[in-house]
């Protein structure tokens, strides 16, 4: 007996036969009970694109996101959250029964009250507090609402930043841009439906477990642009290879995909066709996407970018050129907002003054333009970092620069755009410290936003190992005072 004779008799043993028996029968019996009780199966429409736009479940207020995630943590007491009496103790020994028992991530012994070295005023119709580090800021004052009352349960930079943008502090939980992909899909699918644009420093922290899609299918996952070259990898064919080949060989890899899917049933084996087919689109919508040079010069003059460059300008820019066409979810990450005090670069003088010069012009501008264009009634923009800062100089080394530890039980973060109601939100208390009015948690902040985007956030879950997550893992509530 020969060896091809050998392989077709192992194929056909017993074990396999009445394996591939009860798939087949099984799958009779479950389609003729679905039938009957009035459901039919999945469609393969449905199945080849997870990502075609779906009805929100509950009335939306908006229809997409763009999240400017300060990655590092800007100062609350330095921007929007001025305090008095910790100008009036500045220098002075912190009061032991603030900080009896509290850790910190690099505080030692008993630290000084740090006061602003910034002004403040208010500005608006409303009043905000906002520091002259923000002079765009004020422009766009009336359409923001600042939260003073944000907290989180992480000190650390990387699962501090994994848990604002995934609801949990360890990788491996999908973002919310994942979650929000999952439910809703996105209308617009030659584009991915969740973008992620990076600029400033080089600081990794969470990395892409902030934008990975966990448990989910990845083809929910974010997809980085880049400001500079091709903005996404190899998204141009190879020197030599026409069209017409690349469009021949995707069809190859579908048609061997799709055995590949009738035998295993796996799921991932559609998103691997799916991705194939977006990429290609990709070709031709996303160098269009990227040409900001067809931008008007009063427009690129309000953002401050500059066409080629590497920048959060750039990025905002982007920004609102993707949710214009219809991306769902976009996240831009300027990082380096870690104002330790080491060194004049790292504190919160000029280090944080250069920050906001690279920042606060294109976010007021974002705003800006897209109430201009009648976007920001469905477009949602929250601005903020994973942690706050202390109201006490770190000290470390005996550094003569000022500069503040990370902070996770009072920070700020500003959300602008469709359903948010203009004015402030939570208060702190005399020195910062703890909060005093309205606590917001990073569960309640994502409950908010899946309502404003039409959804139940008890009701978005996947079942994963024998258990239902959802992105605002066991509580949550959605802050009613955010909302008109």
């Amino acid at each position: 007996m020969d060896s091809a004779q050998e392989r077709i008799l192992r194929h056909i043993t017993r074990r396999t036969f009445f394996k591939e028996l009860g798939y087949g029968v099984g799958a009779l019996a479950l389609s003729a009970m679905l039938r009957d009780l009035g459901y039919a199966l999945p469609v393969d429409q449905n199945a080849r694109n997870p990502l075609a736009p779906k009805k929100p479940p509950m009335p939306a207020k908006v229809k997409n996101v763009i999240f400017l995630f300060m990655a590092g943590a800007p100062s609350q007491v330095d921007l929007f959250d001025p305090k008095p009496l910790l100008q009036k103790f500045d220098g002075q020994p912190c009061p032991e029964e603030l900080i009896k028992g509290e850790r910190f991530a690099f505080i030692k012994g008993t630290p000084k009250l740090l006061g602003s070295p910034h002004k403040f005023e208010q500005v608006g119709s409303t009043g905000q507090w906002v520091s002259e580090l923000l002079p765009h800021f004020k422009e766009i004052a009336d359409d923001v609402a600042v939260v003073r009352s944000m907290h989180t349960d992480q000190f650390n930079h990387a699962p501090a930043q994994i848990f604002m943008n995934t609801g949990f502090q360890l990788p491996g939980r999908p973002s919310m841009g994942s979650w929000l992909n999952y439910g809703l899909g996105t209308e617009n699918q030659d584009l991915p439906g969740f973008v992620v644009l990076i600029s400033g420093e080089n600081n990794p922290d969470g990395g892409k477990a902030c934008w990975g899609s966990g448990f989910l299918p990845t083809l929910y996952q974010g997809v980085e642009l880049r400001s500079q070259g091709d903005p996404v990898l190899y998204v141009s064919d190879p020197a030599g290879v026409s069209r017409q080949v690349r469009r021949d060989t995707l069809d190859a890899l579908r048609d061997l995909n799709s055995l590949e899917h009738k035998r295993s049933l796996d799921p991932e084996v559609e998103t691997r066709i799916a991705q194939y087919e977006l990429a290609y689109r990709m070709q031709t919508s996303v160098p269009e996407l990227a040409d900001v040079s067809k931008e008007t010069p009063e427009t690129m003059a309000l953002y401050g970018a500059e066409p080629g460059a590497k920048s959060f300008a750039n990025n905002c820019l982007l920004a609102r050129r993707l949710v214009e066409r219809g991306v769902r979810f976009v996240q831009l990450y300027h990082r380096g907002w870690d104002q330790h005090g080491t060194s004049a670069d790292s504190d919160i003088k000029t280090g944080l003054g250069r920050l906001t010069k690279q920042t606060d012009q294109a976010a007021a501008a974002l705003v800006m333009d897209l109430k201009r264009r009648g976007l920001l009634e469905q477009t949602l923009v929250v601005w903020g970092g994973e942690f706050g800062r202390t109201p006490m100089n770190e000290g470390r080394g005996m550094s003569p620069y000022p500069g503040r530890d990370h902070h996770p039980r009072a920070f700020t973060m500003w959300m602008a755009g469709g359903g948010i109601r203009p004015g402030s939100v939570g208060q702190t208390d005399e020195l910062g410290y703890n909060i005093a009015e309205d606590a917001v948690h990073v569960h309640d902040l994502h409950a908010t936003i899946l309502h404003l985007m039409g959804i139940d956030h008890t009701q978005l879950t996947f079942k994963f190992q024998g258990r239902n997550f959802r992105l605002t893992d066991v509580h949550g509530k959605v802050v009613e005072k955010l909302l008109k």
